[in-house]
């Protein structure tokens, strides 16, 4: 992964986006990794996997809950305002 200063980053923007097209490209401020370049394709799975990771996780709750006997009426309960 290639990493630019943001000086660098600033002054040969162009360049950046092009490496970025390859492979993440790490912004670094004052010693500090502050930002990352990436092409919209790994953008796009990033959020893909981002999105599939977080509905195997509720359906792994919603599994869990389901076995310990909450049902959705027991759920509208909980959630009615009282």
């Amino acid at each position: 992964m290639r990493t630019v200063t943001a000086s660098e980053a600033k002054q040969g923007f162009a360049s950046v986006i092009e490496a970025a097209a390859r492979e993440p490209v790490i912004i670094r401020r004052q010693k500090r990794d502050v930002a990352v370049v990436m092409s919209m394709q790994e953008y796009e799975r990033l959020v893909r996997l981002n999105v599939s990771e977080f509905q195997r996780f509720c359906d792994a709750v919603g599994t869990e809950a389901a076995a310990r006997g909450l049902t959705e009426d027991k759920l509208a309960q909980l959630l009615a305002d009282d």
